[in-house]
């Protein structure tokens, strides 16, 4: 990996020796949290919570990004393959859902390094922007049972303006292809919990509608019911940097958000989850202080 090309990016980074790479990381993960979370859908989350390990570093970098203090890099403990193993195993005795890998998509080959031959009991979710190349998800193919990415962009104009990613659309289309190939139609316990397919997010942006009308069109025509979980998300929070976008400095309009749930409904898709505004705010971003990581 001495010329980095794990994602779309394509880079070219020298990250196993130091050098950063468009995601602002070198080659070993660091993450800024490992602990039970609550802030997922209801079959990630469950009653106990979601292992979720919070990497930093970002391979997307969306203005609009709610973990900013940590996408944008430089922050975070450092972990070795080791290491990152003992968090996993330790997140799973403490009694959570699933194993819950968020934003680990630069540091695909360590994680991939770790869960190799680790014997969890439990469920690893992928937990991703979307943005993602497909020969990086085959590293992963039999070691994740749940992919949970985001399709943020149906368009690619939105995706250049506010990702820097024209090629999001196609990049993130392929890449939800390949999941679904991985793990087939999705299976739920008897108690609600996923316990492997796919879940497909999308969270309208203000002043996209367009946007997400395409995203709900494509989801519908891609899959039939009864293959991939979507989930509709309009708790978008206005955060610091985003302010020369004018019309991300404001929620999601109501009456746009219950238009496309309804459009939603219409085109079909009938499994999944839509998540109001009530859920929106910064106090919903969790404290990326080095909880879990941290210990003798």
């Amino acid at each position: 990996m001495s010329a980095c090309r794990d994602c779309p990016r394509a880079c070219g980074a020298d990250r196993e020796n130091g050098a950063l790479g468009a995601c602002r990381s070198a080659h070993l993960p660091r993450a800024a949290r490992a602990a039970a979370h609550f802030g997922e859908e209801p079959c990630i989350s469950g009653e106990r919570g979601s292992g979720a390990i919070f990497f930093t570093g970002c391979n997307l970098g969306c203005v609009y990004c709610q973990n900013a203090s940590i996408s944008r890099g430089g922050t975070g403990v450092e972990l070795s393959v080791d290491r990152l193993r003992e968090v996993m195993l330790r997140l799973r005795d403490a009694g959570v859902h699933n194993i819950n890998l968020v934003t680990g998509t630069h540091f695909v080959r360590p994680i991939a390094e770790a869960l190799s031959g680790l014997e969890l009991g439990i469920p690893v979710v992928w937990n991703s922007s979307g943005y993602e190349s497909v020969e990086s998800l085959r590293l992963l193919e039999g070691l994740v049972q749940i992919y949970m990415p985001d399709f943020k962009y149906a368009l690619s104009a939105p995706a250049a303006k506010y990702s820097a990613a024209p090629d999001y659309p196609l990049v993130a289309a392929e890449a939800i292809r390949e999941m679904f190939r991985q793990t087939g139609p999705f299976s739920m316990s008897e108690d609600g919990l996923l316990r492997s397919g796919v879940l497909i997010r999308h969270l309208i942006l203000p002043g996209n509608t367009e946007n997400s009308l395409r995203a709900i069109d494509w989801v519908a025509g891609e899959f039939a019911p009864g293959e991939v979980l979507f989930s509709l998300m309009s708790q978008y929070t206005p955060m610091p940097g985003a302010e020369r976008f004018p019309e991300l400095t404001a929620p999601v309009d109501p009456a746009v958000a219950q238009m496309l749930y309804e459009h939603l409904l219409d085109a079909g898709i009938e499994d999944g989850y839509y998540q109001d505004a009530d859920a929106s705010g910064e106090e919903a971003i969790p404290s990326f202080d080095g909880t879990g990581l941290v210990f003798c």
